[in-house]
């Protein structure tokens, strides 16, 4: 029988279009399954660290055991099971507040038990509330958040901020795309890694959220990409500039933003229409959904920003900003160096010093 080689089934006449197809599909499924084990092995540990935080919670208290036992578990458990890690007394300890954080195993389900360990300890480290911790549970499912992008997303309170930006989405964008659009924008957004001046303006304002734009696109969230600083439009024979161009992927839109150093006026929402309207005719594709403004100020009125947007045909939203305030530089040296009226006086009283100094040595060699 002749013996099949790798070639025989590598012949170019097999593999065609129809096998690359299957091919690509099942590494797919392979693929899929891959994940689908990690998760259910990471639910399975979760779901054990539970049970053993939940275990000696009711110990402790039906036997009015004290800490002790906690350091007694980890050395007998680490005999027992000396293949396995986990049991150092800290994580027994997170066990505990874990079963106590999450009192039913069906609360549990919703979100903590699909994400690492690890992630659990940040949410029990940081939040005292349930409902803040099965949300950003579910936002590092969604976004596939590392440890250290959880906790910087807990510490600048994106949960108070997400969805919080006042728009008219509800009423210029067909379901479901207006709550997408809602829960895409914060408010205020933190650019808090930016040193301005209070007085900046908005061209300082914008050149220091270019110069950082790794950080601003980690800042507005998933799905955001940069396309241009100063994008410049022209309409009949006149050219307009955009502050800032983003798209969004999973929107599929382009993203206009304007940026204001002061407080919001109505006639930003104009403005804003208007290029909005030059974007979808110039740049927008037939795959596109129609673009979106974001109006950017130092500060807002709610209900004056509400009455504007409801006015306007054009999908826009309207949020604030921090920013990292520095003292004026300028004025700083101005109060911290001398006037040159100050040097003259003090290099007149330095030369006299020095005279007066020269005239008392000549007095002693006179005497010697």
């Amino acid at each position: 029988m002749p013996k099949v080689t790798d070639t025989s089934i590598r012949e170019p006449g097999l593999i065609s279009p129809r096998y690359v197809e299957l091919l690509n599909i099942l590494k797919e499924k392979i693929r899929s399954s891959q994940i689908k084990a990690s998760i259910s092995v990471n639910t399975e540990l979760v779901k054990l660290y539970w049970e053993i935080g939940l275990e000696i919670l009711q110990r402790q208290k039906e036997e009015g055991w004290g800490t002790k036992v906690i350091d007694n578990l980890a050395r007998d458990l680490k005999i027992n099971f000396p293949q396995m890690t986990g049991f150092s007394p800290r994580n027994l300890f997170y066990m505990k507040q874990f079963a106590e954080a999450y009192p039913e195993f069906s609360i549990l389900q919703q979100a903590a038990a699909k994400i690492p360990w690890g992630h659990n300890m940040v949410l029990i480290d940081k939040l005292d509330e349930l409902n803040q911790r099965i949300w950003y549970a579910q936002k590092t499912i969604e976004n596939g958040w590392s440890r250290n992008v959880l906790e910087m997303w807990i510490e600048s309170d994106l949960y108070s901020r997400q969805g919080k930006a006042i728009t008219n989405f509800s009423i210029t964008l067909p379901q479901p795309d207006s709550d997408l659009a809602n829960a895409t924008l914060k408010d205020p957004y933190c650019f808090d890694f930016l040193k301005m001046r209070e007085k900046a303006d908005e061209a300082e304002i914008e050149a220091g959220l270019v110069e950082h734009i790794q950080k601003v696109l980690i800042e507005l969230g998933t799905g955001f990409a940069f396309v241009a600083r100063q994008y410049r439009v022209e309409v009949d024979g006149e050219e307009f500039i955009i502050d800032l161009l983003f798209y969004h992927f999973k929107l599929k839109r382009f993203v206009v933003v304007e940026l204001k150093s002061g407080p919001f006026k109505p006639e930003y929402a104009g403005k804003m229409s208007f290029y909005l309207a030059a974007i979808d005719a110039q740049l927008k594709q037939p795959k596109d959904a129609p673009s979106i403004g974001m109006i950017l100020c130092k500060t807002k009125k709610k209900l004056m920003v509400e009455y504007t947007l409801q006015e306007s045909r054009r999908p826009i939203g309207v949020a604030t900003y921090t920013t990292k305030l520095v003292e004026d530089l300028t004025k700083d040296l101005q109060t911290s160096l001398p006037t040159i009226e100050q040097l003259e006086a003090q290099l007149f009283r330095d030369q006299s010093k020095n005279e007066e100094l020269r005239e008392r040595i000549a007095k002693l060699r006179l005497t010697d």
